[in-house]
């Protein structure tokens, strides 16, 4: 160890002198390296603290992304939620090479634009975001290249466990979290719906919504199917609790994977059940001979004659396979006479018969929590001949859940329900409904409904045990400014089971083809019915509908069979 210089008492006062200022030299000389080494621990410290500083390559969270609460099917099935991830950002005062910077991010990042980014760290800012959402992968090898300048945001990102299942229900966010669609949209419009949830629910948080995931799933994968085996360009179906109006199931193909939003973009992706409208076909002789029963014009052994085509200027309303005598209203029904229907709606009368499709929710737009419904296409001036044709459905354009919901008062005894993608109890529903027909007549429509499944054009919608009643919808498409024979939008409108109805079940085909599996016919009856037997079959357990055994035909059946 070094030793300070020693003074011999022997030496001169000037040597003394010399002696003593040396010594003070070195003493200084020590503190001078004694002060260096702290300033360098303390700047060792200081860049340790600094790790989690912005530009440093580290995490700092002062993200504007919002945290959501979770989405919940009314089973607790994870629908949405939120997981942390990084955005990559610059500040560019402490960038040391800019090029060389530029270049090592462009080798983990190949897709930013190099070109713009080098101009945007040329501008003077002190924050270039660089890219959002990285992976974790993507983030280590950032924080592997060492550059100095480079920083991380801590945001929320959302993600969609079930992809595109429930993707027009539940919606999807922007790149700020921010909801722009369905149930997503609505839950910022509405932030008290945020409630306290099961442990998996991130932040304590969670929307629990009316979906039932096994009974989307099921009607997402038989619409898939009916897709596939007909060759339909689209496709679209829902399930509704008929009380508590509760959709338990919605879907509309093609979708989008909400977890790459920029799918929902393709205008063929949009929801069809609620932004398309259409003319629906003959599932519309479910309101007209429902209006007639109602209000008091026809009775269910009333008969109308359609032996001859009702002819209105230069159109000719004929039907499809005419029996071409005087049918009851249970055979125009199952024989879906459009002739029966125009001159039942005529019977009632133009006013009336307005006045019951404005009561039943088909002349103005549904409101519901993932927005309103587009606005029905409605005649002006609505005439003799727009009733004629409104009464076998054309002439006027509804949305798919429109027509389901209008059909929810003709098979609960008469209430008007709203549907609702949040859980609402049957008696909820009803007590908030008001009455708008009769019991009567819902109890006839009950009836017509499954007659036409055991006689009619719907036999292939049966599911075994289940009592399913409904009704076909054959519409031709307008193409250009006249209507398409080839082009069909098909329909098959049901509910089950019809002696104590709790869902209704709509699903659509657009312009499915002849095949094989149709026999080679294209009409609702062999390609709309038989899928929704295949999906009342499967979601019927799901729900907790209980089945007839085979052998036990209710009564109500014998009922129906002796009406007719």
């Amino acid at each position: 160890m070094a030793r300070e210089p020693h003074i011999s008492v022997t030496a001169s006062p000037a040597e003394r002198a010399s002696l003593a200022k040396s010594r003070n030299r070195y003493r200084l000389a020590c503190l001078a390296f004694a002060l260096s080494f702290l300033a360098i621990a303390v700047r060792l410290v200081t860049l340790g603290f600094a790790a989690v500083e912005p530009g440093y390559g580290g995490i700092h969270d002062i993200s504007t992304t919002v945290h959501r609460p979770d989405i919940l099917d009314r089973n607790g099935r994870l629908l949405a939620t939120d997981i942390k991830g990084a955005t990559l950002y610059a500040d560019p005062v402490k960038v040391i090479d800019r090029d060389e910077l530029v270049e090592q991010v462009a080798s983990v990042l190949p897709d930013i634009n190099t070109a713009e980014l080098r101009e945007k760290l040329k501008n003077g800012k002190r924050f270039v975001a660089i890219k959002r959402e990285l992976t974790p992968k993507q983030q280590a090898e950032i924080y592997e290249l060492g550059q100095a300048g480079l920083g991380f945001i801590e945001e929320y990102r959302r993600v969609y466990p079930m992809g595109a299942t429930a993707s027009h229900v539940v919606g999807h966010v922007n790149v700020d979290n921010k909801g722009l669609a369905g149930i997503e949209k609505f839950i910022d419009d509405n932030p008290q719906l945020a409630m306290s949830a099961p442990e998996n629910a991130v932040g304590g948080e969670a929307v629990t919504l009316s979906l039932d995931l096994g009974a989307q799933h099921v009607l997402r994968e038989e619409l898939i199917n009916a897709i596939n085996t007909y060759r339909a360009k689209a496709a679209a179906g829902v399930v509704i609790d008929v009380e508590s109006g509760e959709v338990v199931a919605m879907v509309s193909l093609p979708d989008y994977d909400p977890n790459y939003r920029e799918q929902a973009l393709d205008k063929d992706r949009l929801n069809r059940m609620t932004s398309g409208v259409y003319e629906l076909g003959s599932v519309f002789k479910v309101f007209t001979l429902a209006a007639a029963l109602d209000g008091g014009r026809a009775t269910m052994r009333s008969s109308y004659d359609a032996s001859q085509p009702i002819r209105v200027g230069r159109f000719t309303i004929e039907d499809f396979h005419g029996k071409k005598r005087r049918l009851t209203v249970p055979e125009i029904f199952i024989y879906s006479s459009n002739i029966g229907a125009a001159k039942a709606a005529l019977d009632l009368g133009i006013e009336r018969h307005k006045a019951f499709l404005g009561k039943i929710g088909l002349l103005g737009r549904l409101s519901t929590e993932i927005g309103e419904t587009a606005e029905p296409l409605i005649p002006s001036p609505w005439g003799r001949l727009n009733t004629i044709t409104i009464a076998y459905g054309h002439g006027l354009s509804v949305t798919p859940l429109q027509l389901a919901t209008a059909t929810l008062p003709l098979v609960n005894g008469g209430f008007a329900v709203n549907p609702t993608f949040l859980p609402r109890t049957r008696a909820a529903g009803l007590k908030q409904s008001p009455s708008v027909l009769k019991p009567a007549t819902s109890h006839s429509m009950l009836q017509l409904m499954r007659l036409n499944v055991l006689k009619g054009t719907g036999k292939r919608a049966e599911a075994e045990g289940y009592r399913v009643g409904g009704k076909t919808g054959t519409a031709e498409k307008v193409v250009g400014r006249s209507y398409e024979g080839s082009a069909l939008l098909n329909s098959f409108l049901a509910t089950f089971p019809t002696d104590a109805p709790e869902y209704v079940v709509l699903v659509t085909l657009d312009e499915p083809k002849r095949v094989p599996e149709s026999h080679n016919e294209a009409t609702a009856g062999v390609n709309a019915a038989p899928t929704v037997g295949k999906i009342v079959a499967r979601i019927a357990p799901i729900l907790g509908v209980q089945p007839k055994l085979p052998g036990d035909q209710p009564k109500f059946d014998a009922k129906v069979l002796a009406s007719y």
